[in-house]
């Protein structure tokens, strides 16, 4: 699955009363297909996840997979502290129709996670799953940092495709892509190298992966089981290629995005998306298309609503940050506590003119 581009991981909204509004969550999945990001993730870190009951959490799979569009990649955070449990949870949202799952590190027992048990964990996860895997690195809030080596080493195994980085460590990004450059992968695109869905192929009318192969440009050997990117495939009424995505590295600093993408990273999943994602796809579209000064200017732009609004005053930053740029955050749950009046207008000031 291709994973370039830029995700909102998107919020959790609540009633006053605390109970999940799922009307809410329906009407933000909706708007946020209809803008430029890549695809969406349901039950990240700003989705409360670890608040929600496993019911709960199988609802917001559900309902968000509902309402998204079916050119949006859909990520399901699947992670929990148990392997047994992560992979039931990664089999739900299989069954929904998610194209990948987010686990993240297992960490309440920090002092015996040590790389054996990483290396454990995720591989036995990863032979099981049902989906592609990527790993999710949130040291700042579980307190373990999954070493670069062993993300590389755990990038060897087929099943695991990329990583959510969200330490913030630019080097770190640059380890990891240079240690699994070795990687190749292919992967299934629309004819303009977008990513494919399951549920695209659907749409389209496709009743599986196979279809007639079409030559595109006279090359050789592209229907020996390997097309070349410039080989065409006809599944159903959609027009395939393949194209070499390797290992994928997702960052989740904005405030480094552009940094992080210099540094190879392939895109990101930002908290900051949920506030103004077409600001943070901006960055994203304008290094794509090789203006570093544009990118950096975008790149501006967004630095103090990612370190004071997402950074500094986290999920119910982050959701009042929301209300005011039109979507619906509402309350966080306790032991998230309300912001301030005077946070509020400080975030007001800050996205004064990040209202995308």
């Amino acid at each position: 699955m291709l994973l370039h581009g830029i995700f909102p991981p998107i919020t959790t909204p609540f009633y006053p009363d605390g109970n999940v509004y799922f009307k809410k969550l329906e009407s933000n999945v909706e708007r946020y297909s209809r803008t430029p990001c890549a695809g969406i993730v349901a039950l990240g870190s700003t989705g409360e996840a670890i608040l929600l009951s496993d019911q709960e959490r199988r609802d917001v799979l559900k309902t968000a997979r509902d309402a998204a569009a079916a050119s949006k990649v859909l990520i399901a955070g699947t992670g929990v502290e148990s392997a047994l449990e992560t992979l039931r949870l990664t089999e739900y949202a299989a069954e929904l129709g998610y194209d990948v799952a987010m686990v993240r590190t297992p960490h309440y027992y920090k002092k015996q996670m040590q790389a054996v048990n990483m290396l454990a964990f995720y591989r036995t996860v990863a032979d099981r799953s049902p989906l592609p895997v990527i790993i999710y690195n949130f040291p700042q809030a579980t307190g373990y940092d999954i070493p670069a080596e062993l993300v590389i080493a755990l990038g060897e195994h087929p099943n695991v495709i990329g990583i959510k980085e969200s330490s913030g460590d630019v080097e770190k990004v640059r380890r990891m892509v240079e240690g699994t450059r070795h990687i190749e992968r292919s992967v299934t695109v629309t004819e303009t190298f977008e990513a494919v869905t399951p549920r695209m192929l659907a749409t389209a009318g496709a009743s599986g992966g196979g279809g007639e192969l079409v030559q595109v440009g006279g090359v050789a050997g592209a229907s020996l089981g390997k097309p070349s990117s410039a080989a065409v495939t006809m599944v159903g009424k959609m027009k395939t290629r393949q194209k070499e995505a390797g290992f994928q590295v997702l960052v989740g600093a904005a405030h480094k995005l552009h940094a992080s993408l210099e540094a190879g990273a392939a895109g990101a999943i930002l908290a900051l998306a949920c506030v103004a994602p077409t600001s943070c796809y901006e960055i994203y579209a304008a290094w794509k298309e090789g203006d570093a000064e544009l990118a950096r200017l975008k790149q501006e732009r967004v630095m103090g609503p990612a370190q004071r609004v997402v950074g500094d005053f986290g999920i119910p930053g982050v959701k009042y940050g929301m209300d005011f740029n039109g979507y619906f955050g509402g309350p966080a749950r306790l032991p998230l506590l309300p912001i301030s009046s005077e946070v509020k207008q400080e975030i007001e000031r800050l996205l004064a003119d990040v209202r995308n």
